[in-house]
């Protein structure tokens, strides 16, 4: 026999995104396992993001760690300091790595309060890992007074609010917990919200496909089909660029090898976005999507290796995912953009220089397109100051 449904408590105020209000444990409902199927027949393109949207953001689930533990935990697992100067009242982007220093997952952190002011967290992450996240915790657990439970699609959901100013949020339901989308300006804000319910703002909802696209004109890679698991660096991603990354905070798993490839090593790759164009086309000359495009990138094997056209020599890169025109891919800054990688060091891109992905499709029939990185202005931007710090490192 199931215990009785917990009632999920009323914000008193609509305006307070990022208030610490409780999602209680609510019994969790078994759901028959769903068959996916294949399909043969292309599906169109979401449509452009509108400039003023929210979305449902169902490729994420919510992990909810309760105890007096839990923030202690926490502290030597991720790469952000759980013990800032002032407490924290507000979500905020961060991330777990394995020993090696290698990413497992990139996540958003919530504060939680429970009844009677026990301490707890909401984990925003990937939907497709968030298992293996919290048999991870409870591994690494010990003996540690904290309980680990994932939320189920029935309690809450997460959406994705942009274009919004503050001001313009009404009463936006239950149980809301939230914070500013931090990563790079303009991302807008993440709410987590009980089943059922929508942000109540003056906007349309967008589907996940729009929020996607926004995310790769950005240049914002998430989740582990684009982070790739075990497989990137912290700096590789951007994860220290997007402010997930605290070089002052003490030890964490996977601490020394991201200090160490801070201040001694030189990153030669970041993710970037791409746009994808035919082998007949012209190059594109301005990252832009066109829905009416389709040239079968769902179909790319992820981390097929980026190659030059008509030249040969080292992968210039790999291809992460993509849709329609546009994708993210892991790229040589010095073959494939003219940003500098480190002081001193001329790259080998030229203008003009053209980058392709082959791969194979059923049947042993071949496939190629052509693409073309594309630099954010927000990620040149914390480039050139790295640089700069690593200047003055060499002058010191």
């Amino acid at each position: 026999m199931h215990p009785p449904r917990l009632p999920i408590p009323r914000l008193s105020r609509a305006s307070s995104l990022t208030r610490n209000v409780s999602i209680r444990q609510i019994p969790q409902i078994q759901r028959p396992i769903a068959t996916r199927f294949l399909s043969t027949t292309p599906h169109p393109n979401p449509p452009s993001p509108p400039k003023t949207a929210f979305a449902h953001l169902t490729n994420r689930r919510i992990l909810s760690l309760t105890g007096a533990d839990s923030t202690k935990f926490l502290n030597g697992v991720i790469t952000v300091n759980m013990y800032p100067t002032n407490s924290r009242t507000h979500g905020f982007y961060a991330a777990f790595l394995n020993a090696p220093g290698r990413l497992l997952h990139d996540v958003f952190i919530y504060p939680n309060r429970e009844e009677g002011d026990k301490a707890g967290w909401l984990i925003d992450v990937d939907a497709n890992e968030v298992e293996r996240l919290a048999k991870l915790i409870k591994k690494y657990r010990l003996r540690a007074k904290f309980d680990v439970r994932v939320l189920s699609e029935d309690e809450v959901g997460l959406w994705a609010v942009w274009g919004v100013d503050r001001g313009g949020f009404k009463n936006i339901g239950e149980g809301v917990v939230g914070c500013d989308d931090f990563r790079i300006q303009g991302m807008g804000r993440r709410l987590i919200l009980p089943s059922g319910t929508k942000p109540d703002v003056e906007a349309e909802e967008a589907s996940e496909g729009s929020y996607k696209v926004r995310r790769y004109l950005m240049g914002v890679p998430e989740g582990q089909d684009e982070l790739i698991r075990e497989s990137a660096l912290v700096q590789e991603s951007n994860v220290d660029f997007m402010g997930a990354t605290d070089y002052k905070k003490g030890c964490y798993v996977g601490q020394e090898l991201t200090i160490r490839t801070a201040h001694t090593g030189v990153i030669r790759k970041r993710v970037l976005p791409v746009m994808i164009y035919g082998k007949d086309e012209k190059a594109p000359t301005e990252l832009k999507y066109d829905p009416e495009k389709h040239y079968g990138v769902e179909s790319i094997p992820k981390e097929v290796s980026i190659g030059r056209v008509e030249k040969r020599g080292r992968s210039a890169g790999k291809w992460l995912a993509g849709v329609g025109n546009i994708g993210l891919a892991l790229c040589r800054l010095e073959t494939m953009t003219s940003v500098p990688v480190t002081i001193g060091e001329v790259g080998t891109y030229k203008e003009g220089d053209e980058f392709k992905v082959e791969w194979e499709l059923e049947g042993g029939s071949s496939e190629m397109v052509k693409l073309k990185a594309f630099v954010p202005p927000w990620l040149l931007k914390k480039q050139l100051q790295l640089l700069e710090e690593q200047k003055k490192r060499r002058n010191q």
